[in-house]
This record gives C-alpha cells, structure tokens and sequence, in this order.
C-alpha cells in the first residue's frame, strides 16, 4: 500500500502479527441471507458503529435500520479524533473508505517529547499501511450517515429508545415520541451511556472517569511553534498535551486539566470559555510548546470536551435478542487513540458472526469471545496513561512506538474469513 490515497485491497491481506497472507478460496463468499436466521435488526444509535454496524449487516443478509436519538445526523457535536489504519481498514469491508478520507486529514508521523521540549523518541508511520486520519467527530458522523443512507440504508431520527420487549419471534423497541420497531434482534451503539446497556443489565457499571477534563482549539500557524505537517507531536511532563498542524496551516491542540471531582458536561457548558482558558494557561506555564499555543489561543476556538471516561469491563455484552457494539460497551478513553477505530472493528466483527454462526445466541456469544480480550487489553492501557496524564504517575521510558502500535494498527478482520468462536485460553 502507498500514502497516496489509494488503500484498495488488491488480494493481500495484512495478519494480526503484521505479515502479508495472500489469500486463498478457503473463505466463503457473501451469502444473501444469515446463517443465524437473523432477517433484520434494529441499530439503536447513528454516530460511529451504528451506520457501518448497519453497512456490514447488509452485506451478511441483515437488513438493518438506523434509529437515532437527535433530530438530524449530527452537526457540530465533539473534538478531533483519530482513526488508525485498522479502523480504515473496516470503512474498506463497508465501502466508506473514500467518504470518510476526503474530509479527514492523514497525519502519519508522530514525536513524543517532554514538557521541557526535548525529543523522547518518533515513528515515521508503517509503510505499508494507510496513515491515521484526523478529523471532526461530527464530519465523521456525516459522512457515514451519508454514505450509509446512499447505500440504501434506512435512519429514522428523533427516536429517542426508552425500553425493549422481547417475544419469541423477535423484539419491540419503544422510543419517546410513542412509536415502536420491531425486528429480530436490537443492537445497541448508542454510546458510552447507552440505553441499551441498562435493558440488558440494569446494574451494569457506568462510565469510569479518568482523572482529567479534556480540551481543544487551535493556535495561529505563526505563533512560534513548530509541527511538520503530517506529524502529531505529544509533549509529556506534569501535565500532557498534544498538537498537530491542519491543512490550513494552523495548529489543531489537545489538552488535559487534572482534577479529582470533575465538574458534570452542563457545568462545563455555563463555564465561560476564557474562564477555562485562563487556568489552561496557569497549568501549561512553562510547558513546551503549550504555554506559547495557548497563549495564542482565542477563547472563541476553545472545545471544552469534558471529563475523559472510559468504559470498565461489562459483564454482559447481550441477552436475548439484544446485544451491545462500540463505546456502549468497551470505550476506551481516548488515550487509547483507538475508541473509534474498536467501534468499528466491533461492528463488522458483529456482523460477521451474524453470518456465520446458526443462531443468533452462537452469534453474539462468539462476537463477544473474539472481541473481549483486545479492547479489554486496550482499555487498560490506556487507563494507565492517564495516570500519567493526570499528575499521578511519572512517564515511564518510552519504548520504540513501532513495537506499541504494531498490534493495534496492524490487527484485521478479514471479513471472507468463516467467524469460528476461539478456542478457550490455555491457563
């Protein structure tokens, strides 16, 4: 693969230890309808898993509609995110890649420095993989609604899910307008304080939070700190922050304010944005290159994210004919710099299983076996991070960042690959 756009498969594939394995015609083609018997399913949730969830169902002979709980796909909602080379490497199964790419940004390149501004080590990028891809959450959400409604898949929005109800044949889904839905099977991608999580358990746990309220905005491209493009640059020290250069030349940040009790999202909401910027400014004093961004930052810019949260292991990931996908049930904090690509990965692994398992309770059991162990891993690693984040704990030495990401952006679901429930781990 090159760094000119073009990511197609042509035959190759990439394993999860990173080496090439052409394929062969052990892998069964798309089959028009479901091995489980699963004929339909409603996708309760329309950010980041929901559409492709509903995509990769369609390929496997789910028919799958879309219900949101906002009155529009959304618009203006969130930060930046990343997506790594495994989470574009799903929008390839689904044929998102292309929407998803031309609003994003590659940025393949990144440098890890201490708050003093000295270099602690740098990676290049993989060669033989895409880059990662930063942009706007909400131009994300966009573009898959977009490229998912193009494809022919349904989204009712304004659905808003207040309960579920099973019977033997399949499931009603109750939304707060008075409507209902019905289909075999409810999947729930409705986020972090997802619905769907409580029907299935309702003393599942609620998200964890990690110590730190996060920010962003921008910094003029003349402000006397330097980013290659195409590099993102992480200064660690007692306090952490990261930046990136845009297309248009100014300097995209990230930053994080520690503090034990964290405010609620509506108290984050009325704090006035030079308010925020101003202790952002007492913290970073001193800090390379932060204390120059942000004072250049304008207050007007400021993205006051909120408190960083994860997901802690959850118990059940399904019961009956309702099952759990992306952040609903394994967010990571976005330390990680996977929460989105894992979502993605989540949803086409769902669909797969959904394929090739005789029944939907084989299904969601296997989707959870071969989902569980990686982002139970990736969540807490990244929690450990933000002990370093947060003042708690001291940077650890750095090891090579080819050897970190390696199994993060190397890792594929090869969707021709028959989905087979692992074998159990040898104690």
């Amino acid at each position: 693969m090159s760094n000119n756009g073009d990511h197609r498969d042509h035959g190759f594939g990439v394993r999860s230890d990173g080496r090439s394995d052409e394929r062969s015609d052990r892998r069964p083609e798309v089959r028009s309808e479901a091995r489980s018997g699963v004929r339909t399913a409603l996708v309760i949730g329309g950010g980041v898993a929901g559409p492709v969830a509903a995509l990769a169902l369609r390929k496997a002979g789910v028919e799958a509609t879309v219900y949101e709980a906002y009155p529009a796909a959304a618009d203006g909602v969130g930060a930046w995110l990343g997506l790594a080379p495994n989470g574009l490497a799903v929008l390839e199964t689904v044929g998102a890649d292309t929407a998803v790419r031309a609003v994003g940004h590659p940025v393949p390149g990144m440098v890890m420095s201490d708050g003093a501004g000295n270099r602690l080590t740098s990676f290049g990028g993989f060669p033989e993989l895409p880059p990662l891809l930063t942009l706007r959450r909400d131009r994300l959400f966009r573009a898959l609604t977009d490229h998912a409604v193009a494809e022919g898949i349904g989204f009712e929005f304004g659905k808003r899910l207040v309960s579920a109800e099973e019977a033997p044949d399949g499931v009603v889904a109750r939304f707060a307008d008075g409507t209902s839905a019905t289909a075999d099977i409810l999947i729930g991608a409705d986020g972090i304080r997802s619905t769907v999580r409580t029907l299935i358990d309702p003393l599942a746990p609620a998200p964890e939070y990690g110590g730190i309220l996060s920010f962003g905005g921008y910094a003029p491209a003349d402000c006397g700190v330097g980013a290659e493009p195409g590099v993102m640059h992480f200064a660690f020290g007692r306090t952490f922050m990261g930046h990136w250069r845009a297309a248009d030349g100014r300097l995209i940040w990230f930053a994080g304010l520690p503090t034990d009790t964290p405010p609620t999202q509506a108290e984050v909401a009325r704090t006035p944005s030079a308010e925020w910027l101003d202790r952002l400014r007492e913290l970073y004093t001193g800090h390379v290159p932060g204390e120059r961004m942000l004072r250049h930052a304008d207050p007007a810019d400021l993205m006051a994210v909120g408190p960083m949260e994860r997901m802690p292991s959850v118990p059940h990931w399904h019961r009956g004919r309702l099952v759990l996908v992306g952040d609903s049930v394994h967010a990571p904090s976005s330390s990680s710099g996977q929460g989105a690509s894992l979502a993605l990965e989540s949803a086409v692994e769902l669909a797969r299983c959904l394929r090739d398992l005789p029944s939907y309770e084989a299904a969601f059991a296997t989707y959870e076996a071969l989902r569980r162990p990686r982002v139970e891993v990736i969540g807490e690693n990244a929690a450990a991070v933000n002990e370093v984040k947060s003042g708690k704990k001291a940077a650890p030495a750095f090891p090579a960042l080819e050897d970190m990401l390696r199994p993060l952006h190397f890792h594929r679901i090869d969707w021709r690959e028959r989905a087979t429930t692992p074998e159990p781990a040898t104690p």
